[in-house]
């Protein structure tokens, strides 16, 4: 098992003092990420996913790393890099991503201009996952000579695209990226207080949903009565994706396991922001509907916009559902299904397409491995609290393709974010003290990694 006593090398406090005495730097580091809106989209400014993958590279070489480069296999640019310290220690891979989500218009202030209020850094990408990314950078400098692996670095580009070219990127450099342990920077913790490691992910399965009554838009006064509109026809065949207390209701798509019955329904309403009326959805415990069990949501919807609304009969309306997969399930069945369950249910015999979206691999972690157990240890040794392992709901593709690319790769996912982080949403924030605690933590697990 790996692990070891701090005397002979790096006590917690001294590396504590390290982390603290470098924390002025890697907040502006932060900043300096966040103020690059490193989105892709037809609404994001041309070259900025390469002049944030740049950036990225200049810090990697700035902690030592050799061999940087920002690589693309026809998506979002990434960056590689490595540092080597001795053939017969473990190789770590670090990985985080620089793409961020877009904008959504719910934000106090500049969602491109970090500001700090009350102990949290606010900006888009703050905590997902800029943090992750200066979790590494700032693991590695509090370590300096003294880092007792080596490392690979792979700092992604098109993570919340759903990774469409990691595959690619695996088969051009995984010689490159090939480790003993991943370090996936990129997922939640418990509270700021409380350090967790993530043991499973839902896959994800979009689609595009188009329905068509008619080739052109026709006087609502006129023709009004003799059929239902698009947006209609479209809203009551999304209303057959649920059952009437909020279940998925479509044929192949169910829970398949259970998890630590860990979060309360207040726990939800804060951490989500519900109206005070809302009855939550669904009748399994509310960890297994989270983490274990399917989801669809509408992402996305086109039609005439309110501003523009005439007394027109709408010809067609088109939306975007997100499917979250259970563990376990194949994405590629599951989006099947729910192309089929909305075919065979078009209302009144609309025409009905759907064109299929990314998939992506659900996870489940090897909790028994000696990585595990280190990073267990160098968690709670970090924020004095035991860690606390949990499920996720959200995905993140690439841990099922690292499994498969590289068997016996011990794989942990990291907590940067906490309840409070609204990764996606408005005003998403990054806590100054977490993120002090997971640089800590992550320089304590290296070390504990390299004994």
């Amino acid at each position: 098992m790996y692990g070891v006593s701090l005397d002979a090398m790096l006590s917690v406090p001294g590396l504590r003092d390290r982390v603290a005495a470098r924390f002025p730097q890697t907040v502006e580091i932060l900043r300096s990420l966040v103020r690059i809106p490193s989105f892709a989209g037809p609404s994001a400014p041309p070259g900025v996913l390469c002049r944030s993958a740049e950036h990225v590279a200049d810090l990697l070489r700035q902690v030592g790393a050799g061999g940087v480069e920002v690589i693309r296999a026809g998506g979002g640019p990434g960056v590689i890099g490595r540092i080597d310290v001795n053939p017969a220690a473990p190789t770590v891979l670090l990985y985080a991503h620089h793409d961020v989500q877009p904008v959504a218009a719910d934000w106090s202030s500049d969602p491109w201009t970090p500001v700090v209020r009350d102990g949290r850094l606010y900006g888009r990408g703050a905590a997902d996952d800029s943090a992750g990314i200066v979790t590494h950078l700032g693991a590695l400098a509090a370590l300096g000579g003294d880092l007792p692996v080596n490392v690979r670095f792979f700092i992604e580009g098109e993570e919340e695209s759903g990774s469409p070219t990691f595959a690619q990127l695996l088969a051009r450099y995984g010689d490159r990226l090939a480790s003993d342990v991943a370090i996936i920077a990129d997922s939640d913790n418990r509270s700021v207080d409380v350090p967790s490691l993530t043991t499973s992910l839902r896959g994800l399965a979009d689609v595009t949903v188009t329905l068509r009554v008619a080739r052109r838009g026709v006087h609502s006064g006129m023709w009004g009565g003799a059929y239902l509109d698009a947006v209609t026809c479209l809203a009551r065949l999304i209303a057959t994706l649920h059952d009437e207390v909020g279940d998925v209701a479509v044929e192949g798509l169910a829970p398949t396991g259970h998890s630590q019955d860990l979060l309360t329904e207040a726990d939800v309403r804060r951490a989500a922001g519900l109206v005070p009326g809302l009855k939550l959805a669904g009748t399994a415990r509310l960890t297994d509907r989270l983490y274990w069990g399917p989801c669809i949501a509408v992402i996305g919807f086109d039609s005439t916009v309110v501003e523009l609304a005439s007394n027109t009969i709408q010809p067609v309306a088109r939306a975007r559902l997100s499917l979250r997969v259970p563990p376990g399930l194949d994405p590629v069945q599951a989006q099947a299904a729910l192309r089929r369950h909305l075919i065979e249910r078009a209302p009144f015999g609309a025409e009905v397409t759907v064109e299929d979206g990314p998939v992506g691999q659900g996870f489940k972690a090897d909790t028994s491995g000696p990585a595990y157990a280190a990073a267990s240890r160098a968690l709670t040794d970090a924020f004095g609290q035991t860690m606390v392992p949990l499920g996720q709901g959200g995905s993140i593709p690439l841990a099922a393709e690292l499994q498969e690319a590289f068997p016996g790769i011990e794989i942990l996912l990291t907590g940067v974010e906490d309840p409070d982080s609204k990764a996606h949403a408005g005003d998403e924030s990054e806590s100054l003290e977490l993120l002090r605690k997971t640089i800590l933590a992550e320089a304590l697990l290296l070390t504990y990694l390299g004994s």
